[in-house]
Protein backbone atom coordinates (compact mmCIF):
# COMPACT_ATOMS: atom_id res chain seq x y z
CA UNK A 1 0.00 0.00 0.00
CA UNK A 2 1.73 3.53 -1.28
CA UNK A 3 0.16 7.01 0.25
CA UNK A 4 1.38 9.60 -1.10
CA UNK A 5 2.28 13.29 0.92
CA UNK A 6 -0.39 14.98 1.74
CA UNK A 7 -2.73 12.25 2.35
CA UNK A 8 -4.79 11.20 5.53
CA UNK A 9 -4.48 8.02 6.56
CA UNK A 10 -5.02 5.82 10.40
CA UNK A 11 -2.52 5.00 12.51
CA UNK A 12 -3.45 1.99 14.52
CA UNK A 13 -4.06 3.65 18.52
CA UNK A 14 -3.92 7.18 16.97
CA UNK A 15 -6.23 7.97 14.61
CA UNK A 16 -5.95 10.10 11.65
CA UNK A 17 -2.83 11.67 10.60
CA UNK A 18 -1.19 13.31 7.53
CA UNK A 19 1.74 11.60 5.13
CA UNK A 20 3.97 14.97 5.97
CA UNK A 21 7.41 13.50 3.80
CA UNK A 22 8.48 10.50 2.54
CA UNK A 23 12.33 10.35 3.16
CA UNK A 24 14.88 7.59 3.02
CA UNK A 25 17.10 6.83 5.93
CA UNK A 26 20.05 5.39 6.78
CA UNK A 27 19.72 2.32 9.08
CA UNK A 28 23.02 0.03 9.66
CA UNK A 29 24.36 -0.39 5.71
CA UNK A 30 20.79 -0.22 3.99
CA UNK A 31 18.54 2.54 3.05
CA UNK A 32 15.39 2.70 4.53
CA UNK A 33 12.25 4.88 3.42
CA UNK A 34 10.25 6.40 5.62
CA UNK A 35 6.31 8.03 6.01
CA UNK A 36 6.49 11.11 8.68
CA UNK A 37 2.81 11.26 9.54
CA UNK A 38 1.74 13.91 11.82
CA UNK A 39 -1.31 14.23 14.10
CA UNK A 40 -4.03 17.31 14.90
CA UNK A 41 -2.19 17.45 18.24
CA UNK A 42 1.48 17.91 16.34
CA UNK A 43 2.48 14.85 17.50
CA UNK A 44 4.89 12.58 14.75
CA UNK A 45 5.62 9.41 14.03
CA UNK A 46 8.08 7.95 11.60
CA UNK A 47 6.34 4.74 9.66
CA UNK A 48 9.28 2.55 7.77
CA UNK A 49 7.24 1.78 4.32
CA UNK A 50 8.73 -1.93 4.35
CA UNK A 51 6.18 -2.15 8.10
CA UNK A 52 3.42 -0.29 7.17
CA UNK A 53 0.97 -2.84 6.32
CA UNK A 54 2.18 -4.66 9.50
CA UNK A 55 1.42 -1.53 11.62
CA UNK A 56 -2.00 -1.38 10.31
CA UNK A 57 -1.39 1.98 8.96
CA UNK A 58 -4.42 2.25 6.23
CA UNK A 59 -6.57 4.69 4.31
CA UNK A 60 -9.61 6.52 5.47
CA UNK A 61 -11.86 4.10 6.14
CA UNK A 62 -14.98 4.65 3.04
CA UNK A 63 -18.58 5.80 3.86
CA UNK A 64 -20.49 2.86 3.35
CA UNK A 65 -18.41 1.30 6.20
CA UNK A 66 -18.91 4.30 8.30
CA UNK A 67 -22.96 3.58 7.46
CA UNK A 68 -22.41 -0.25 8.94
CA UNK A 69 -20.25 0.78 11.70
CA UNK A 70 -23.00 3.70 12.90
CA UNK A 71 -25.43 0.69 12.56
CA UNK A 72 -23.49 -1.49 14.88
CA UNK A 73 -23.56 1.61 17.78
CA UNK A 74 -27.41 1.62 17.36
CA UNK A 75 -28.28 -1.94 17.55
CA UNK A 76 -28.60 -2.91 21.15
CA UNK A 77 -25.97 -4.00 23.17
CA UNK A 78 -22.82 -6.17 22.96
CA UNK A 79 -21.28 -8.90 25.41
CA UNK A 80 -18.67 -7.59 27.46
CA UNK A 81 -16.11 -9.90 29.53
CA UNK A 82 -16.79 -9.12 33.29
CA UNK A 83 -13.00 -9.84 34.06
CA UNK A 84 -11.40 -6.48 34.05
CA UNK A 85 -7.98 -7.70 33.05
CA UNK A 86 -8.99 -9.82 30.02
CA UNK A 87 -11.73 -7.01 28.67
CA UNK A 88 -8.43 -4.50 29.13
CA UNK A 89 -6.61 -7.35 27.21
CA UNK A 90 -8.95 -7.45 24.72
CA UNK A 91 -9.95 -3.91 23.84
CA UNK A 92 -6.46 -3.54 23.82
CA UNK A 93 -5.50 -5.58 20.86
CA UNK A 94 -8.85 -4.25 19.55
CA UNK A 95 -7.76 -0.82 19.57
CA UNK A 96 -4.21 -1.63 18.54
CA UNK A 97 -5.38 -3.73 14.93
CA UNK A 98 -6.60 0.08 13.48
CA UNK A 99 -9.58 -1.33 12.55
CA UNK A 100 -12.63 1.60 13.17
CA UNK A 101 -15.05 -1.55 13.66
CA UNK A 102 -13.03 -2.83 16.68
CA UNK A 103 -12.45 0.21 18.05
CA UNK A 104 -16.40 1.11 18.03
CA UNK A 105 -16.97 -2.94 19.36
CA UNK A 106 -14.12 -1.28 22.38
CA UNK A 107 -16.25 2.28 22.73
CA UNK A 108 -19.91 0.68 22.86
CA UNK A 109 -18.45 -1.90 25.35
CA UNK A 110 -17.62 0.78 27.55
CA UNK A 111 -19.80 2.94 27.18
CA UNK A 112 -22.23 -0.08 27.88
CA UNK A 113 -20.20 -0.84 31.47
CA UNK A 114 -20.07 2.90 31.71
CA UNK A 115 -23.41 2.37 32.54
CA UNK A 116 -23.42 0.12 35.24
CA UNK A 117 -20.61 1.73 36.83
CA UNK A 118 -17.73 4.27 36.60
CA UNK A 119 -14.92 3.00 34.93
CA UNK A 120 -10.76 2.56 35.93
CA UNK A 121 -8.74 5.26 34.69
CA UNK A 122 -7.42 3.28 31.76
CA UNK A 123 -10.62 2.26 30.70
CA UNK A 124 -11.95 6.15 30.68
CA UNK A 125 -8.59 6.74 28.65
CA UNK A 126 -9.37 3.73 26.58
CA UNK A 127 -13.06 5.14 26.29
CA UNK A 128 -11.96 8.51 25.35
CA UNK A 129 -9.08 7.33 22.70
CA UNK A 130 -12.06 5.18 21.09
CA UNK A 131 -14.24 8.03 20.98
CA UNK A 132 -11.58 10.25 19.29
CA UNK A 133 -10.79 7.60 16.66
CA UNK A 134 -14.24 7.00 15.86
CA UNK A 135 -15.10 11.06 15.59
CA UNK A 136 -12.22 11.65 13.43
CA UNK A 137 -12.51 9.03 11.06
CA UNK A 138 -16.47 9.76 10.37
CA UNK A 139 -15.36 13.18 10.22
CA UNK A 140 -13.40 12.95 7.28
CA UNK A 141 -14.66 9.96 5.81
CA UNK A 142 -17.70 11.68 5.23
CA UNK A 143 -16.56 15.37 4.60
CA UNK A 144 -17.90 16.64 7.65
CA UNK A 145 -16.94 19.34 10.57
CA UNK A 146 -16.34 16.83 14.07
CA UNK A 147 -19.39 18.48 16.01
CA UNK A 148 -21.49 16.47 13.19
CA UNK A 149 -19.68 13.96 13.35
CA UNK A 150 -20.06 13.84 17.11
CA UNK A 151 -23.89 14.62 16.79
CA UNK A 152 -23.80 11.57 14.44
CA UNK A 153 -22.13 9.15 17.18
CA UNK A 154 -24.92 10.65 19.00
CA UNK A 155 -28.04 9.77 17.51
CA UNK A 156 -26.78 6.29 16.64
CA UNK A 157 -25.83 5.24 20.26
CA UNK A 158 -29.28 6.81 21.47
CA UNK A 159 -30.80 4.11 19.49
CA UNK A 160 -29.72 1.53 21.51
CA UNK A 161 -30.24 3.66 24.80
CA UNK A 162 -26.39 4.88 25.20
CA UNK A 163 -25.28 8.93 25.46
CA UNK A 164 -22.43 10.05 24.86
CA UNK A 165 -19.79 10.74 27.49
CA UNK A 166 -18.54 14.77 27.38
CA UNK A 167 -14.48 14.20 26.39
CA UNK A 168 -12.36 14.96 29.60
Amino acid sequence: MNFQIGEKVVYPNQGVGTIENISTRSCGTALERFYLLRFACSMTVLVPLSNAANIGLRRITKDREISRILSYLALGWCSINSDWKVRFKENCEKMQSGDLLKAAEVFKGLMQLHTDKPLSFREKKMLDRARHMLVSEISIARGVPEIHAVALTQRALAKSGLSLPATQ
